[in-house]
């Protein structure tokens, strides 16, 4: 049964399907354009979603034919040309307080590209855990056309997923690319056509929605952390991580895969979860 929370004319939009929270950039006539109420409703949605049962894994999609085009210029850019230098700071703390706390989300997330994701959209998708896009999709570094630069972090995010040679060229070029290029890039994990977009992310988030949700945090957790790490705080983190993870897990997960797999044997590897209890 589907729970909706929201209204219509919310810049956010959020509704509950058996386990997944969908969580829509509901500014269609704007191409989902991130402004000042998007973006602060955007960081009081994660924060209601993290310890909500009924979200079990985050989907981030947006309304329309579009994902999000990216920053409102008029509002961030044109509006404070005449303000103070505070409030220039206050729209940078604004944007990018929310997508920062995506990165570290309790709960798994993936970003469902439907459509245009240009500029700044790359900050939120980048930080979502996962990314499945549309073949029809189109991605974009538009700044250098506009004579400026991929700023609020856009940059960090694109040099985080893509390689160098790829990072560069569509800075430098501002050419948009479709999803497949995406995929290729490593910009996105995968790209199908737009009629199968929801049943696939649907899929993925049956998978996930499996899985011990302790694990699950301390795992994609690990990886972030430690991927710029030395090997040996990599290696202290890893195991401190694992025993935090073992603490916290009322469910004793660990414990009840090993005797499903050693005793039971009614658990296989790659064949899935193991039974939760």
């Amino acid at each position: 049964m589907t729970d909706k929370q929201t209204t219509a004319a919310d810049p956010v939009l959020v509704e509950f399907d058996n386990g997944i929270a969908f969580v829509t950039f509901n500014r269609p006539e704007k191409r989902n354009a991130m402004n000042p109420a998007l973006n602060v409703r955007m960081m009081e949605v994660l924060d209601e979603l993290e310890g909500d049962e009924r979200c079990g894994v985050l989907v981030l999609r947006g309304a329309g034919s579009s994902w999000s085009a990216g920053m409102d210029l008029q509002q961030y850019f044109r509006d404070n040309d005449d303000k103070p230098r505070s409030a220039t700071l206050k729209s940078r703390r604004q944007s990018g307080g929310w997508w920062q706390r995506l990165t570290y989300f309790e709960k798994p997330t993936i970003a469902m590209v439907n459509g245009w994701c240009f500029g700044g959209a790359f900050n939120p998708l980048v930080a979502c855990d996962l990314a499945i896009a549309a073949d029809e999709a189109t991605f974009g570094l538009s700044e250098i056309n506009w004579g400026i630069l991929p700023g609020g972090n856009v940059t960090r995010a694109v040099a985080e997923v893509m390689n160098h040679r790829d990072s560069l060229y569509y800075i430098m070029t501002g050419e948009p690319f479709g999803g497949q290029k995406a995929r290729d890039m490593g910009l996105v994990n995968e790209s199908v056509p737009l009629e199968q977009l929801e049943e696939r992310v649907r899929k993925l988030c049956a998978s996930l929605l499996e899985k011990n949700p302790v694990t699950m945090k301390a795992a994609k957790d690990t990886f972030k952390r430690v991927r710029n790490m030395p090997w040996d705080l990599a290696d202290d983190y890893i195991y401190a991580k694992l025993e935090q993870m073992l603490l916290l897990d009322k469910t004793r997960g660990r414990d009840e895969g090993l005797k499903q797999f050693l005793d039971d044997k009614t658990y296989r590897p790659g064949l899935g979860a193991y039974k939760k209890k």
